[in-house]
């Protein structure tokens, strides 16, 4: 073990920060730190809009529903970009620019937009958390992505992805048991269904112990009922129209 290890088993959500703002310095640094993360073929097929106007901090608050959307130290909003590839196609030959946008339509690019943002994210948060700062991940502000790529004034190609706040924590929330390893672990092949399952129930008695136990918010609850829940109540159905109306993952 070691402190950065210890940095990231210790992660935990920050939904309540100090009335303190991040410095530029703080903040530059944890932008450098998402930069050095790995990107595919060199793309860095992200961009990350820092907002500070109070009035947006308090629209994208309204379209989130989270009150730590507004109260934080600083907003992060992580876009998938793939408008500055798009644009170097002005200095390509006529069949070269047919070929740039074809491939940036694609599947395949519009992946490679999320997993750019998502590492670049993650680099974030352990450098902020790491600062002694706290950060929670926001994808409700895809509950009107049309209205956040407005908000945002998104050109074509640029999807707004998810947000991060960050900031002082003002308390410590307990460390959320995880799935077990040999759940998300798998050795050479997929495993069984019945051996996921078996692991699977026993996790919902961990859980269901965790939220009894805990501090505030207690509830009976489980993992399997939390996924019931959530994937027998469709939600965010109009990310698909929104995302190729923008020119991605359309092919």
């Amino acid at each position: 073990m070691n402190e950065t290890i210890d940095t990231i088993l210790s992660h935990r959500s920050i939904r309540k920060f100090k009335d303190e703002k991040l410095t530029k310095e703080q903040i530059h640094t944890i932008v450098r730190s998402a930069q050095q993360a790995s990107t595919s073929s060199f793309v860095m097929a992200y961009t990350i809009i820092g907002i500070t106007d109070d009035s947006k901090k308090q629209a994208l608050m309204e379209i989130s529903g989270q009150p730590y959307v507004k109260d934080n130290g600083h907003l992060f909003v992580f876009c998938g970009d793939l408008h500055r590839a798009h644009q170097l196609r002005n200095k390509a030959d006529k069949e070269q620019q047919e070929l740039i946008t074809e491939t940036i339509e694609s599947t395949e690019q519009f992946i490679v937009t999320v997993i750019d943002g998502a590492l670049a994210a993650q680099n974030a948060v352990l450098a902020a958390e790491s600062m002694g700062l706290g950060a929670c991940f926001l994808g409700s502000l895809r509950n009107d992505i049309n209205k956040v790529s407005d908000l945002l004034q998104l050109p074509n190609h640029v999807v707004p992805l998810f947000g991060v706040a960050v900031g002082y924590p003002d308390h410590q929330p307990e460390l959320k048991p995880r799935l077990p390893i040999e759940t998300v672990y798998h050795e050479n092949s997929y495993m069984e269904d019945e051996e996921q399952e078996e692991l699977i129930n026993e996790f919902d008695l961990t859980l269901k112990k965790y939220y009894d136990s805990r501090s505030t918010n207690t509830r009976i609850d489980t993992w399997t009922e939390q996924m019931i829940r959530k994937y027998s109540n469709p939600q965010r159905m109009d990310v698909s129209a929104f995302v190729k109306s923008k020119g991605l993952n359309k092919r």
